[in-house]
């Protein structure tokens, strides 16, 4: 199926309401100033930051890894990253207030009210380079990953085109007017995304191949994978994509969305909100369309893909001018879109744009203001006027852009990317959880976890397979990184000196911690994950006995 006039106009109309939306919202702001473009003044609804997080965490990617996991794990390979709901939930019940509170910029910028002196300025800045420029290029590369191979396949135009289109709409997008004009049209685009998926859903339910819901839920080929819980009959899967996320993944681990304690783009939309009651429903809000809603569509479609696209070779064999090299389990989904009819497929390529322009755009908005903010304001001119500091953003934005397309080639696979970024943040996030409670943690604590981290994820990745050594697991690669990274944090923060004593009370009396909330906290934490998890399920169980009548 090609694209017609029909598809055009839709995708047309998608990028002029795409462009419109943060140009209102630019001129309604024009002249407000730096806190209007990075924190929109503090006015931000629950509701608005919740759609804006969600439509900041799903991408183009986002359809591709979960069909790549369902094929090749079933269902429940999703524990992978369904364990992080209980990041997001601690996030929600005891920190989001916390962060509220703490008055900072930037996540970045709570380093010196935490610590002080040359440590704490030294973490600020390497902090800001390490997540707003290497680690935000790891994440844009392989979303942008995601739409080449998508895009190949809808519009059969060359890599670098897409990467072009992307980077130039993305710098638009992102720079006509700070967050507020993200979150506005965040709110759109995640509109426009879930029609998409729908619409493919649909079509991939009903292809001959498949033959309708009942059809779907009753083959074996289906049925062997829908099970929640990995089966114990295999205890390597059971072992990889269930117990490790769920006993160790979630605290212990940084991932950019579903940081411990919360950390990028999910606290620079918190800290927009009207009060901490806002910042806390709308993370709750968040967490209940990620796990609970957003995936469902993307699933079904995964499951008929099996059925459609049995293998790789058949994928190979329905588009054999598609590069070999980047057909693999993830790229059943673009293939899936081929089978819809003109007129849906221009929505669903429209919704595809749109899911990698706001995390494109979530991703440059946090880099930039980390650069602004942590780097130009506060080590190169600390007097920069508000002019300056928006210049800055975006040009940074236009760097990062730039780099991030060029990175692309270095990912074969979104569940490659995936695990390259769960690797990096291995046994750091502890640290993060307990910092705001824990006076003995210092600068130095995270200066040397962060480190040894990224030592251990380049070394396990990249030159263990190459000196001969025993085959490890991506499992066991965490797990010695995450060993490792915490027996050196912990060696250093007890060599070392503990933080001033009015640095830490100052602290304290800004964040009003209270043991007795954090315990409530707690509680709801693991109610609420309970009931999120129970959604899900119950979601599920409903689309199987639909799919059954």
């Amino acid at each position: 199926m090609s694209l017609n006039y029909i598809d055009y106009i839709v995708m047309a109309a998608f990028f002029a309401a795409l462009i419109l939306i943060p140009a209102v919202s630019g001129l309604k702001s024009k002249g407000k100033g730096a806190k209007e473009y990075f924190k929109s003044a503090g006015t931000m609804p629950w509701w608005l930051i919740g759609v804006s997080m969600v439509a900041a965490t799903t991408s183009t990617n986002s359809a591709n890894l979960f069909t790549e996991i369902i094929r090749r794990d079933g269902l429940s390979g999703n524990w992978v990253w369904w364990a992080f709901l209980l990041t997001g939930m601690l996030t929600v019940f005891v920190y989001s207030k916390l962060w509220v509170r703490s008055g900072a910029t930037t996540d970045i910028s709570f380093y010196e009210l935490r610590y002080s002196g040359k440590p704490a300025a030294f973490l600020r800045g390497f902090r800001a380079l390490y997540l707003g420029v290497i680690y935000n290029l790891v994440v844009m590369a392989t979303v942008l990953l995601g739409a080449v191979k998508i895009g190949v396949v809808l519009f059969g135009v060359p890599a670098s085109t897409i990467l072009i289109v992307t980077g130039v709409v993305s710098i638009i997008y992102c720079s006509l007017s700070g967050i507020r004009g993200t979150i506005y049209t965040d709110f759109f685009i995640f509109a426009v995304v879930m029609t998409g998926a729908f619409a493919v859903m649909h079509y991939s339910v009903h292809h001959p191949a498949v033959g309708g819901w009942s059809s779907l839920m009753s083959n074996p080929e289906v049925t062997s994978r829908l099970s929640f819980i990995p089966s114990l009959s295999n205890k390597e899967a059971f072992i990889a994509v269930f117990l490790i996320p769920v006993a160790v993944q979630w605290w212990n681990v940084w991932y950019s969305g579903s940081e411990p304690g919360g950390g990028g783009y999910i606290v620079q939309r918190m800290l927009t909100a009207k009060s901490p009651k806002h910042a806390v429903g709308g993370t709750l809000f968040f967490n209940v369309l990620n796990y609970a809603l957003r995936p469902w569509p993307w699933y079904i479609a995964a499951f008929a893909s099996i059925l459609i696209f049995p293998n790789l070779s058949s994928i190979r064999e329905a588009f054999p001018s598609v590069d070999p090299a980047l057909v693999g389990d993830d790229m059943a989904y673009p293939a899936l879109i081929k089978i819809v009819p003109n007129g849906w497929i221009g929505l669903v390529a429209a919704s595809l744009m749109g899911a990698l322009f706001s995390t494109i755009a979530a991703q440059l908005s946090m880099g930039a203001n980390y650069v602004t903010n942590d780097i130009w304001k506060r080590f190169v001119r600390k007097d920069a006027s508000d002019k300056e500091q928006i210049l800055v953003a975006r040009v940074s934005s236009i760097v990062l852009m730039v780099l991030g397309c060029i990175m692309v080639p270095l990912f074969e696979s979104a569940k490659a990317g995936f695990d390259m970024m769960v690797q990096i943040g291995a046994g750091t996030g502890i640290i993060f959880l307990l910092r705001w409670f824990w006076m003995r943690i210092n600068a130095w604590t995270e200066i040397v976890a962060m480190g040894v981290s990224i030592l251990c994820a380049v070394f396990f990745q990249m030159i263990w397979p190459k000196i001969g050594g025993v085959e490890l697991l991506f499992y066991e690669k965490l797990l010695w990184t995450i060993l490792i990274t915490t027996v050196s944090w912990l060696v250093v923060t007890f060599l070392t000196a503990p933080e001033k004593p009015e640095v830490i009370d100052r602290f304290k009396s800004l964040v009003r911690a209270d043991g007795r909330d954090v315990g409530k906290g707690l509680l709801k934490m693991f109610v609420a994950s309970i009931a999120i998890y129970a959604f899900m399920w119950g979601i599920g169980a409903l689309i199987g006995a639909i799919g059954g009548n």
